[in-house]
C-alpha cells in the first residue's frame, strides 16, 4: 500500500510592482467611447431640477440620469371658468378678479407660493400703480405684464410645469428636444411666459391662480384645530332656611 505525504501548499504573491490586468483583457470586450460634455451645473439646475443627459456613447445613447418628464397645467389658458369640479366656485371668482382686479390676483398668486409675510401689499400695489400709469399714458395694460410675468416662471419651476415650447411641441406631434441644452430651452420658455404676458395678460393670470389653489392652500387657513375654552358660568349659592 502506497503511503501520502501532506505537503502545504504556498499561496503565490504577485509583485507589488505588476498591475494586475485591465476588465478588458479579462473579458475581451471593449468598452464603448464616451464623449465627455459639459456637467449640468450653474443654469442649468435652475430648471426645476431635471437632470440631464452628461455625455452620449457612439452608438448615440445618453449616458447619466433619463430627462424627467414634466406635468401639464391643470386647466388651460383660454379655460375661464376652470373645470366643473371641487373648485368650480373658486375658479369663477378667478376669472371675476382677473377681470376687474387683476392686481389683487397677482397678489394672490404671489402668496400662495409660500412668499415672506407682506408679500400680497408688496406685490399688489406695485402692479396696480403700473397698472394704472398703462392705462393712462398707452391705453392699455402694457405695462404690468413686464412686472408679473416672472411668477409664472416660478410656478412653472415650482411645481415642475411644461412651458409654452413643451406644449406646441407635444401638440404637434414632435419628438426630442428642439434645443440644444437645457439653459436654451430655459430661455425659449420665459420668453414665451413674457409673451403669454402681454398678449393674453388676464387669462394667464386666471391660469396661475386656477394652479396654485389646487395645489396649495391659502396661508392664512391652518389645518389645526382650534380650541376655545369659556369660563364657568355665573355660580350662586342659595341660603337654605
Amino acid at each position: 500500500m502506497a503511503n501520502y505525504t501532506l505537503v502545504p501548499i504556498q499561496e503565490e504573491t504577485e509583485p507589488e510592482n505588476e498591475k494586475k490586468p485591465s476588465a478588458v483583457a479579462e473579458t475581451g470586450t471593449k468598452p464603448s467611447a464616451v464623449v465627455e460634455t459639459k456637467s449640468s451645473t450653474g443654469a442649468d439646475s435652475k430648471s426645476g431640477g431635471a437632470p440631464i443627459p452628461i455625455g452620449w456613447t457612439v452608438d448615440g445613447v445618453p449616458v447619466g440620469e433619463p430627462r424627467v418628464e414634466r406635468a401639464q397645467w391643470e386647466s388651460g389658458i383660454f379655460s375661464c371658468t376652470g373645470k366643473n369640479d371641487e373648485f368650480y366656485s373658486s375658479d369663477v371668482e378667478v376669472c371675476l378678479l382677473g377681470s376687474v382686479a387683476p392686481c389683487v390676483l397677482h397678489g394672490s398668486n404671489v402668496e400662495r407660493l409660500g412668499s415672506a409675510p407682506g408679500s400680497f401689499t408688496n406685490h399688489c400695489l406695485p402692479y396696480a400703480g403700473l397698472y394704472l400709469l398703462g392705462n393712462c399714458f398707452f391705453g392699455w395694460n402694457c405695462l404690468a405684464p413686464w412686472y408679473s410675468y416672472p411668477n409664472r416662471t416660478a410656478i412653472r419651476h415650482k411645481f415642475n410645469l411644461e412651458g409654452s415650447c413643451e406644449a406646441l411641441a407635444r401638440t404637434f406631434g414632435c419628438s426630442g428636444n428642439i434645443l440644444m441644452n437645457e439653459a436654451q430651452r430655459e430661455q425659449c420658455e420665459s420668453a414665451c411666459d413674457f409673451a403669454t404676458h402681454v398678449f393674453c395678460h388676464p387669462c394667464a393670470l386666471c391660469q396661475e391662480a386656477r394652479e396654485v389653489r389646487r395645489k396649495v392652500p391659502h396661508p392664512g387657513f391652518t389645518a389645526n384645530p382650534v380650541f376655545v375654552m369659556l369660563p364657568p358660568g355665573t355660580q350662586t349659592m342659595a341660603r337654605q332656611l
